[in-house]
């Protein structure tokens, strides 16, 4: 069942995976309900342990936001005021959140032309005797390689923090995106491979003493009730979006799957078009996006509009052209990657419930497009 009108592809459509949860959800609901338990609460701890177990990971500290999981993360392992984090100057605005919420420093590295990851040469150019962490962002789904982020990271004696926001599921070398370093931040932003029915996040770690601080720090830093032991924050997991995700957590299997095929039924209808169709280069891919490129890609959007296909901009303003970084003066030529996938990269529909018919639509109007120069 679809809110889409005949012929329409949406960007995406999450009434497919509502209903295949509905009924044990609003079972729970009512549960949650008599229960009270709105913030936490045993379905919040419940789903900590069983994705925690699903990702292979020692701990999951469920928290409100992906973007609240970033600052966590960059608190719990003692990084502020003088410290420098690398990231990637292509990604959302959050990744840079993390560091600037804590009073540290984002420091923007370019990406890698075929990933659009952090570019581990590019990193190196940037590092300082101030920076204590890099930030990889999985982007669209593909891991960075994470070999060459541990490595520099090893060198330079950095704490990791990945933002796996839109990688849930994906794997490297045999373990899955946010299980590598010290931290794991996920985002389950109701568009999200696994999303909630409003905003949630989730820290993972394999160290006890980070997922004890996590903990508390999410809860006004109170071990103890009514005593906070520093700066806390009102970050606590929401006991209404934990069952929704408890929910879907059990069909991601399936969906995972599913969302490989549709990129695969991309790949092969766009094959040998004059526009760059994503790689996987590292690891696998979970497509939560699924972005080409395109010096035309206003052109090609606006003529799918107009075949009532959406699409969407992920992202058109890269973090060194944000007018809330200028403070940090970064010289906004020295990133020509970032703006090159800022500037071409087109995000085409690919969601769960999608139809083998719409993706051949989607590929028909774009072959079309480029037939017709």
């Amino acid at each position: 069942m679809s809110t889409t009108e005949a012929n329409e592809v949406p960007f995406n459509d999450l009434l497919v995976q509502w209903r295949q949860i509905e009924q044990g959800v609003k079972k729970d609901f009512d549960d949650v309900f008599q229960k009270s338990a709105f913030c936490l609460g045993p379905h919040a701890a419940a789903f900590e342990q069983e994705i925690a177990e699903w990702m292979g990971s020692r701990h999951a500290v469920g928290v409100n936001s992906g973007t609240s999981a970033l600052h966590l993360a960059v608190v719990a392992n003692d990084i502020g005021p003088g410290d420098e984090i690398l990231l990637p100057a292509h990604t959302f605005i959050a990744t840079a959140w993390g560091a600037i919420y804590a009073n540290a420093t984002p420091v923007l590295c370019d990406v890698d032309a075929e990933t659009g990851t952090i570019d581990i040469d590019d990193a190196r150019k940037r590092i300082t005797d101030r920076t204590k962490a890099i930030m990889p962002v999985h982007i669209y789904g593909q891991p960075t390689n994470l070999n060459a982020v541990k490595q520099f990271a090893d060198e330079h004696g950095l704490v990791v923090i990945e933002d796996a926001a839109q990688s849930i599921g994906a794997r490297f070398d045999g373990r899955m995106t946010g299980t590598f370093g010290e931290c794991g931040c996920v985002s389950f932003y109701p568009g999200k491979n696994l999303g909630a029915a409003g905003e949630a996040g989730l820290v993972i770690t394999q160290d006890e003493k980070i997922a004890d601080r996590l903990r508390c720090l999410r809860n006004h830093a109170q071990r103890e009730r009514y005593i906070s032991e520093e700066t806390g924050y009102n970050y606590r997991l929401d006991g209404l979006q934990a069952v929704v995700l408890r929910h879907k957590l059990r069909l991601m299997d399936s969906w995972i799957a599913e969302r490989k095929r549709l990129g695969q039924l991309y790949h092969e209808g766009l094959s040998g078009l004059p526009i760059e169709v994503p790689q996987i280069v590292n690891g696998d891919h979970v497509w939560h996006l699924f972005v080409i490129r395109t010096p035309m890609r206003d052109e090609l959007q606006a003529y799918l509009n107009t075949r009532s296909i959406q699409t969407g901009l992920h992202y058109p303003v890269p973090l060194h052209r944000q007018p809330c970084m200028k403070t940090y003066n970064f010289d906004v030529d020295s990133y020509p990657v970032s703006d090159r996938w800022a500037n071409e990269g087109l995000s085409l529909p690919l969601f769960i419930g999608m139809t083998d018919a719409q993706v051949n639509q989607v590929v028909s109007e774009i072959r079309e497009f480029t037939a017709n120069g």
